[in-house]
């Protein structure tokens, strides 16, 4: 199959798109998870991706992904997202199918994940390895930017707060952590995190899609 044209049509969405500098509230995220053999992300490999677009302030059913690829063997990571190589193999799209069908779905969004720099190395690796392309896309971490609005004080009722896994935040803004450690799962958790994060962004004055994608002040040595 001739992917160039996907590829073209995929670098061509980034000669014009989102800016730092732009408010963000007109922006489509795509709240993204992905599921692997391991997390070396030069030697495992990607089983399976979900997504799910935010915006407007809303998570947008109409506007999701998911999919799931065949790999050689079952790792120690199965006891984690539960799928298995049979699994995969007989509902597994090949992966250079996939991740083609994934690129045209995510077009110039956003990315939103928690740890999202992890996925966002095995998307590379990958992408790198089939079409010698890497994402073009800005993306946001939602641990990053919950550090960040805690040092705005956007938090002060949880003072002392120190647990910012997917589950910690979902403790802390009263989330059910349904169908965790699948990829649709986690990113649709991811997503109802992200818009209270929004919410929060938005009473902090924080309008701008750099000021979301800022790193948090590193501790003190």
């Amino acid at each position: 199959m001739d992917f160039a044209p996907l590829i073209q049509a995929y670098r061509a969405r980034f000669d014009w798109t989102w800016d730092r500098n732009l408010g963000w509230e007109n922006v489509r995220f795509v709240v993204l998870d992905s599921e692997s053999t391991g997390l070396n992300a030069e030697r495992d490999s990607i089983i399976s991706i979900g997504a799910v677009g935010v915006f407007d302030f809303e998570i947008r059913l109409d506007d999701a992904f998911e999919i799931i690829m065949p790999v050689a063997y079952n790792s120690a990571s199965v006891m984690i997202h539960g799928i298995t190589r049979e699994e995969a193999a007989e509902e597994g799209t090949p992966e250079p199918e996939a991740l083609a069908q994934f690129l045209e779905y995510l077009g110039d969004g956003v990315i939103v994940g928690h740890h999202i720099e992890h996925d966002i190395k095995m998307l590379n690796v990958a992408c790198r390895r089939h079409f010698d392309q890497e994402l073009q896309n800005l993306w946001v971490d939602t641990m990053n930017l919950t550090l960040v609005l805690a040092e705005h004080g956007a938090f002060p009722e949880e003072e002392g707060f120190t647990d910012f896994s997917l589950d910690g935040l979902c403790r802390r803004f009263g989330l059910k952590a349904h169908d965790r450690h699948t990829a649709p799962g986690d990113a649709f958790l991811t997503a109802q995190i992200f818009l209270r994060l929004l919410k929060t962004a938005k009473r902090q004055r924080l309008l701008r899609l750099g000021q979301l994608m800022a790193a948090p002040t590193p501790p003190e040595q």
